[in-house]
């Protein structure tokens, strides 16, 4: 295994990624900074390079990032197995947590709002998310070139430019610029460049040798699968358990972005389209989804149980999140392959360069939607402490930014 890691069993990874979705708030950056701090820096399951790489290869595939996350780490520890133990014990707290306010929902016409646990849990969450930033800086400056597409994917994040293309231009860029500087080593008859040793830039230029270049080409060995055509099937479909399956089945084959896109998706499919949810239970189930921890697709399961009970909880969760599993088993046993192809290889070191940025934009603006008073910027400065200079294991921050929020709200 590269990193200095090696493989662990099948039980090490259930009991992670199960404690891990009982704790894991704030979102799909502070799970993944959580990911880094915990499986990177403390257990060394792998190193800050691999961990990039299948960050910057899951912001190429549809479905909510840090979920596909938990699968890529899952394989990565303990193989095919690991991949579905790692992303459904990561799911099954957050599911099951928004399944029981749904039916407390249904039955007495409110969800508890929550508020105590966010004030608490956001700031301590944006403390990981930054001191995983600066962990990462390594891994995602490998050139002068980084530096540039950092600066551009942050200006043209800010703009509103979808992450898939900011991702997917700044790997392009990079495996431009590669065979760019190839071209120009050959024109000055320098040999190819070799297979990078390790910490070697991937444009390094050994030098010029006599044997002549075979003229080998390389083939691109990772394509996302293209999402499988459901809209007629889902539409076709009435208020059923297999119509809410198909609906979701089609919104997890097509999202990208932020799980925040998918309030438009719902919306489109189930209160436009279908209406089988209202504007007012669909921001509900939005709601529970944030005020729970795991991924915010957990709001589908909400969604799914005011339309059709248990059945429809169940079929929503499967639904939006299959696609994932079997996106990530076609990707994950690619991501070294296409590191050790030397277009990939480029390719990587730029799509990592813009992952790394869009996680300190997604810092930066929560910080701007957090940090409005006094107690949660104490809150935040304290945790970024804890974070930087202790071992503290991110549950345990995290519990107690909740236990802060909790208390403060009590005596307020």
């Amino acid at each position: 295994m590269r990193g200095g890691a090696s493989r662990g069993s099948l039980g090490e990874v259930a009991r992670y990624f199960l404690r891990l979705g009982c704790v894991a708030f704030g979102g799909p950056a502070a799970h993944i900074a959580i990911m880094r701090r915990e499986l990177v820096d403390e257990r060394r399951w792998l190193s800050d390079r691999e961990f990039l790489d299948m960050l910057g290869v899951t912001n190429l595939i549809p479905g909510p990032n840090s979920t596909e996350m938990t699968m890529h780490l899952g394989y990565r520890r303990a193989g095919l197995a690991g991949l579905w133990a790692g992303g459904l014990l990561f799911l099954v707290p957050a599911v099951a947590i928004v399944t029981v306010l749904a039916w407390a929902y249904v039955r007495y016409g409110s969800t508890p709002a929550g508020e105590a646990v966010l004030l608490g849990a956001q700031p301590v969450v944006l403390a990981i998310i930054l001191q995983a930033a600066w962990g990462l800086t390594g891994a995602a400056f490998r050139g002068l070139e980084s530096f540039g597409i950092v600066a551009g994917v942050l200006v043209l994040a800010l703009a509103g430019v979808s992450e898939v293309v900011l991702v997917l231009g700044a790997g392009v860029f990079t495996a431009l610029l590669w065979w760019f500087i190839r071209l120009l080593a050959r024109s000055s008859r320098r040999s190819l460049p070799e297979l990078p040793r390790a910490g070697q830039h991937p444009w390094a230029l050994p030098r010029p040798r006599r044997r002549r270049d075979d003229g080998q080409r390389g083939w691109l060995p990772f394509a996302p699968p293209l999402p499988v055509a459901l809209s007629a099937a889902a539409g076709a479909s009435g208020a059923t358990t297999a119509g809410i399956f198909l609906g979701f089945l089609k919104i997890g084959a097509v999202l990208y972005g932020s799980g925040y896109v998918l309030v438009s998706f719902m919306r489109d499919e189930f209160v436009e389209g279908r209406g089988w949810l209202t504007e007012r239970q669909l921001l509900d189930a939005i709601a529970a989804g944030q005020v729970t921890p795991g991924p915010l697709f957990s709001s589908a399961a909400f969604a799914g149980y005011v339309m059709d009970g248990l059945a429809g909880a169940l079929a929503a969760s499967a639904g939006i999140f299959l696609p994932s599993f079997l996106f990530l088993m076609a990707a994950a046993p690619l991501v070294p392959r296409l590191r050790s192809w030397q277009p990939g290889n480029a390719f990587l070191d730029g799509v990592n360069a813009a992952a790394w940025a869009l996680i300190v934009f997604a810092g930066v603006t929560l910080a701007g939607e957090v940090l409005d008073g006094w107690f949660p910027a104490v809150l935040f400065a304290a945790a970024l402490v804890l974070a930087t200079w202790t071992r503290l294991n991110t549950a345990w921050l995290v519990l107690g930014g909740i236990a802060c929020g909790l208390a403060w709200t009590g005596l307020a």
